[in-house]
């Protein structure tokens, strides 16, 4: 199972995710072992519809178009038998102790403390997040299935879309705390990019956050289970977690 990852910038991306894929491939060829890539969506680019797995891929900006040649890489493979690769693709995802995410340290964590939520992006429009223990249970029924699964990409069902500010308020009554947030509009990255690098390469990524993002698993459903996590089991043990961690440090 691969669940690597690189320095967040395209420049680093765009030579690092299709020469590692390609050695990760060489390793399949090599062995014979199936591999299973914990990827995301960022390879379809923007989008006005739910992503879809037969979408075709963007290379609009430099984060999207590594993904997606490190993702023709596989697919050629194993179109030709050369490798045995699925690909479970999740959104931004949450969960206990998951503090990088849009869900994390920066949003559920600072509430935790009493702090306002940083969120860049508007939290009000609709957004899929998938919930890492489903991640992980998603990837384990993969990893038991037949070679039939392999070689094509599935989508992990999620909880049914909210906004998130009401994911956010959901954490803010579990933690007794009125919820204030402080948001970035997605436009704003343009011009707050000069000053900061992470906002730099947050810029091209400004489409996960201007309009509904919205993912459809309903192959995954069909074929396997669809009885995520709902939101009001996931985000008050997130919010916990953060506390408890909080508390810890004081």
């Amino acid at each position: 199972m691969v669940t690597i990852g690189f320095p967040y910038s395209g420049v680093v991306w765009r030579e690092a995710w299709p020469r590692a894929m390609a050695n990760f491939v060489a390793a399949c060829r090599t062995t014979g072992a199936r591999m299973l890539f914990i990827d995301n969506l960022y390879m379809y680019g923007p989008q006005t519809t739910p992503l879809v797995e037969t979408m075709p891929f963007s290379d609009c900006d430099l984060k999207p178009a590594a993904r997606a040649a490190a993702t023709r890489l596989w697919m050629a493979a194993a179109a030709t038998g050369e490798a045995r690769v699925a690909a479970p693709r999740a959104p931004d995802f949450y969960g206990p102790g998951v503090g990088l995410s849009f869900l994390g340290d920066t949003s559920i964590g600072k509430l935790a403390q009493g702090k306002a939520a940083v969120f860049v992006g508007s939290p009000d429009v609709l957004h899929d997040y998938a919930y890492v223990p489903d991640v992980a249970r998603a990837a384990t029924t993969l990893l038991d299935a037949p070679d039939s699964a392999f070689g094509q990409a599935w989508h992990m069902p999620c909880a049914p879309t909210r906004t998130t500010r009401d994911i956010l308020q959901i954490a803010a009554d579990t933690l007794g705390v009125k919820l204030r947030i402080s948001a970035m509009p997605a436009w704003m990255l343009g011009p707050s990019a000069v000053f900061s690098p992470f906002l730099r390469e947050l810029k091209e990524m400004r489409f996960q956050w201007d309009r509904p993002y919205l993912v459809d698993a309903s192959r995954f459903k069909a074929a396997f289970w669809s009885d995520v996590t709902p939101f009001e089991t996931g985000v008050p043990a997130t919010a916990l977690a953060f506390r408890a961690d909080s508390n810890q440090k004081l």
